[in-house]
């Protein structure tokens, strides 16, 4: 085995599958494990400027073989794919579960990486640097993600299943505990690059565009306010909007296979129903109709904003949900004095 100088990535998916972007939505495109040269990975990753941190394992001749056996066999065709699950089977979790194979019982883990995070928390952390994601992923991910994920489960991150090798240790032939790991090393360190349009960046991020929706819709409100006018048509766009998005939230949740797509809570902030009931209920001249379906939706907004405040979510959508909320409360108010009129007219 010596002199063997190989990548062995479970990252890898190819964009000629037939129904390429309806299979990765569906979480049914099979990934597959490729081989190639460690050079080659160290040139893409200077290219992409990302480090690439080695750890050389103390593993016996025999242990090495039958790692080394074990990657070979899942390369083979008939066996290198596999279905991608982001938390429980990805990347990350492959090669750990191939040297826990290797090792069997001799191999212990030393459960330092912090088991009182979800999914959602670690998964939080690594992507703060990309709000739009963040915000996407928070948004269509489910309940299963806020489960307190183990440290064994946690190792869906690399980051993770690094510092948890660190700490590993394995027991010799002889009964002796010794580290997994017997050296770590850089073998590229990616250039710290300052940010130079930090400001731009602030402009174009969710907090900041749905800020600004807020304080249109609010300067909007306030002149049908003064004008005593309902208007629904800007209802139909942000409640439309909302709805539109709501439906792809039940399409994951019901008909893709990602495993932490269902369960969302975030139907009760981006409700589907309201594609069609804004359009239908808008075009009603029953100010109960309006009321009670505004209450619902205000019931459903504040909801999940708890929700998402407990989970520590509230990551770019939280002005947009008060955009929403302070424009039910508008037609609802509005809607409550006109039935209060229709009363005290028939009494």
């Amino acid at each position: 085995m010596y002199g063997i100088d190989k990548v062995y990535n479970y990252g890898t998916f190819d964009f000629r599958t037939g129904n390429f972007y309806l299979k990765f939505l569906r979480s049914t495109l099979p990934y597959y494990v490729s081989v190639y040269p460690m050079p080659h990975q160290l040139y893409a990753s200077q290219i992409e400027n990302r480090s690439v941190k080695e750890q050389i394992l103390n593993l016996s001749a025999t242990q090495r073989q039958r790692l080394y056996t074990l990657l070979e066999t899942n390369a083979l065709p008939e066996n290198r794919e596999y279905r991608y699950k982001f938390f429980y089977d990805n990347c990350a979790t492959r090669p750990r579960d191939m040297l826990v194979k290797a090792c069997g019982d001799s191999l212990r883990y030393g459960n330092v990486v912090d088991s009182t995070k979800s999914y959602r928390d670690w998964m939080n952390e690594h992507i703060m640097q990309h709000p739009w994601a963040r915000m996407g992923m928070n948004l269509g991910i489910g309940y299963p993600a806020d489960i307190t994920a183990s440290s064994w489960q946690a190792m869906y991150l690399p980051e993770n299943l690094y510092h948890e090798a660190e700490r590993a240790q394995l027991k010799t032939p002889e009964g002796r505990p010794t580290p997994l790991v017997a050296n770590s090393l850089f073998l590229f360190r990616a250039v710290t690059v300052e940010e130079s349009n930090a400001f731009l960046r602030y402009l174009l991020s969710p907090d900041f565009v749905f800020a600004g929706l807020l304080v249109a819709v609010f300067l909007i409100t306030r002149r049908q306010q003064k004008r005593q006018s309902r208007g629904f048509w800007l209802d139909r766009w942000l409640f439309g909007f909302s709805g539109v998005w709501g439906w792809f939230l039940l399409f994951l949740w019901f008909f893709t296979d990602h495993g932490v797509t269902a369960w969302n809570p975030a139907v009760l902030f981006l409700m589907p129903l309201h594609i069609p009931l804004i359009f239908w209920i808008t075009r009603q001249n029953n100010p109960q109709t309006i009321r009670t379906y505004f209450l619902l939706t205000m019931v459903g907004l504040v909801a999940f904003f708890l929700y998402a405040f407990y989970q520590d979510y509230l990551y770019g959508f939280n002005f947009f949900l008060l955009t929403l909320l302070y424009r039910a409360y508008y037609q609802y108010r509005f809607a409550s004095t006109q039935t209060e009129k229709l009363t005290y007219a028939r009494s």
